[in-house]
């Protein structure tokens, strides 16, 4: 944190622009270094500099220079941005001009991480940044937002207030009983208090749920025996040639990618290699890892064939299905039925190849996963696996406190659970943090943010 670090914040290659930021104590010394405006090293904050950056009395390049003093600044330090003419080979030589100059290539997401530690934001807003970076859609970036803005961490700032004010009752109740005017923090209302503790943590558990389905999406693998039409399928769906369609069984050898929206939910389509007994070394390779994606899946499309009888690989798929979200494509409903489909569950008849019905799918996983049920008006939800995880360590702590307040526990003995409840919502903005956490979680971010 004492250092000064610099990184490319634009993306590489040719383009009209290209930024080059650094951030430290000597960011402004270390760029008046190679700056040729002599104006710009005791310029007022927020100001822009035009000029050329040099080398040896060379000129690298003409340039555009942002200068931003501490602490209204990303960072909080001091901060300049160079705003060069994109291309790699002079914003490389820009950067490496820099990194001579006395500053350090900055690690994946320093800018960022430097923003947490020096207070300018929490750990919420912090995942709200890389979650913005990553949206797909524009709920997804709506939610990010919210994150960006504050408004989620509000939200668990306000639970963390409601808990301190019970705390400081319990502790002026324990240690001060001659203040005879405030509340006496009585059993009984420890427990109205833990309802409604509870009440807003299972909001948040829920709404955060829809959450996760608006940002990561529906993870929809195609399964089916070779030849039943699973690449037709995919292409159809997506609307272009992302998959082989051949009549040859076992073109599908490994698993092929493609994405589709519906009312602004990602479903990232996977079409798997066709499920059959084989004797070829690679295609078998693709089978298991078939049946391996089922499990994985938050969505399995069973691709059967309505011109042929359902098979031993076919009892097999609807073996694995047991539990799982699923829908039955019966596909090829333009040809001859053959197939004894009355035990299948969940079933739409379609032709992908002459398009018959394609468009009950997205209704039925829009009625499966409620899709127009999801509330978007309000999406101050808690987005990252971390944060849900230790909302869910509150939701338990909050039955071990109302376990104790059954069982007689003495009030300190209370108060310890509940400052523990306090720590844990902490944890959650990055009040109380451990190293590696931080660590590992701004290694997500690119480097130059």
């Amino acid at each position: 944190m004492n250092d000064t670090i610099a990184a490319i914040s634009t993306a590489q290659g040719v383009g009209a622009i290209s930024i080059i930021r650094v951030s430290g104590k000597e960011a402004i010394k270390i760029v008046s270094s190679i700056f040729s405006n002599s104006k710009f090293f005791n310029a007022p904050t927020h100001t822009i500099h035009y000029g050329y950056i040099t080398f040896n009395n060379e000129k690298i390049d003409e340039v555009l220079v942002s200068l931003m003093r501490a602490p209204k600044t990303f960072t909080m330090e001091d901060v300049v941005e160079i705003n060069a003419h994109g291309g790699i080979t002079t914003t490389n030589k820009i950067l490496e001009l820099l990194l001579s100059a006395g500053c350090r290539l900055a690690e994946p997401g320093e800018f960022t991480k430097r923003a947490f530690l020096n207070g300018r934001i929490d750990l919420t807003e912090a995942e709200g940044i890389i979650d913005l970076i990553n949206a797909k859609t524009d709920i997804s970036r709506e939610i990010a937002l919210k994150q960006v803005n504050g408004k989620t961490s509000q939200m668990i700032k306000d639970l963390r207030s409601d808990l301190a004010a019970i705390l400081a009752n319990i502790e002026v109740n324990l240690n001060y009983p001659e203040y005879e005017d405030i509340e006496e923090m009585t059993t009984e209302k420890i427990k109205e208090n833990m309802d409604i503790l509870e009440s807003k943590i299972t909001k948040i558990i829920n709404s955060s749920k829809n959450s996760e389905l608006l940002k990561n999406g529906i993870k929809t693998v195609i399964i089916g025996r070779p030849n039943v039409g699973k690449s037709s399928l995919l292409n159809n769906l997506v609307g272009e040639e992302k998959a082989i369609v051949t009549e040859i069984q076992g073109t599908t050898r490994d698993s092929v990618e493609a994405s589709l929206v519906i009312d602004n939910i990602i479903l990232t389509l996977i079409d798997t290699a066709g499920i059959r007994r084989t004797s070829d070394v690679v295609e078998s390779i693709g089978v298991e890892k078939s049946l391996k994606l089922i499990n994985e899946a938050d969505l399995v499309l069973f691709v059967l064939n309505y011109n042929e009888q359902i098979t031993e690989e076919d009892k097999q798929i609807i073996t694995k299905l047991e539990g799982k979200n699923y829908i039955s494509i019966i596909n090829k409903c333009d040809l001859p039925k053959k197939i004894d489909d009355s035990n299948i569950k969940n079933k739409i008849y379609v032709s992908a190849f002459k398009n018959i019905n394609m468009d009950q799918i997205p209704l039925k996983i829009k009625e499966m996963f409620d899709l127009e049920q999801i509330e978007t008006n309000d999406l101050s939800y808690l987005s990252s696996a971390r944060s849900m995880a230790i909302l869910k360590k509150v939701s338990l702590a909050i039955k071990e406190v109302r376990q104790g307040l059954s069982d007689g526990y003495s009030l300190d003995m209370i108060e310890l659970d509940l400052k523990d409840i306090w720590n844990l919502l902490g944890e959650i903005i990055g009040e109380n943090y451990e190293e590696e956490l931080i660590d590992e979680l701004f290694s997500r971010f690119c480097v130059g943010k």
